[in-house]
């Protein structure tokens, strides 16, 4: 019976020597910073969702900015080809403005194409495109079409 008594008392002091090592072990990850380091991959998955996916707002505003940057293009389209029209009975002076507003339009066209192609390729803008907008607008194109 003693050799039992011994044996259990061996175990017990075996068990309690593996939860003692896991204490210090968890003690010492949670003092050095490990925990953060661990837990980073997790956190960092819900920090992303609860910025951009649970945020109504920034959902709505990623639509709403899509929509308004090619609107934007179509509107200068538009201002380009009116102005082209009135050019054709435009006097010299009128002309000359004409032309220098036409310029000014078409570099303002070309910098809303180039903000609606750099929003679409930004990661966390991406889901929020709207499906009936074209994923990237051409520059070279005249007449650009806001819906597919």
């Amino acid at each position: 019976m003693g050799q039992v008594r011994e044996g259990v008392r061996l175990g017990a002091w075996v068990v309690g020597g593996v939860v003692g090592l896991a204490v210090l072990y968890v003690i010492g990850v949670f003092a050095f910073g490990g925990a953060g380091w661990i837990t980073a991959p997790f956190r960092g998955e819900a920090d992303r969702r609860e910025n951009t996916v649970g945020s109504g707002e920034f959902r709505q505003t990623a639509y709403e900015e899509f929509f308004d940057l090619c609107e934007a293009v179509q509107n200068a389209e538009g201002t380009i080809q009116a102005l082209q029209e009135e050019r054709k009975a435009a006097s010299e002076t009128r002309a000359t403005q004409i032309d220098q507003s036409i310029t000014a339009l078409r570099a303002t066209r070309i910098e809303s194409v180039n903000a609606y192609n750099s929003k679409a390729a930004q990661e966390h803008r991406a889901p929020f495109h709207d499906k009936d907008l074209p994923y990237r607008l051409d520059a070279a194109v005249e007449r650009t079409t806001c819906t597919n």
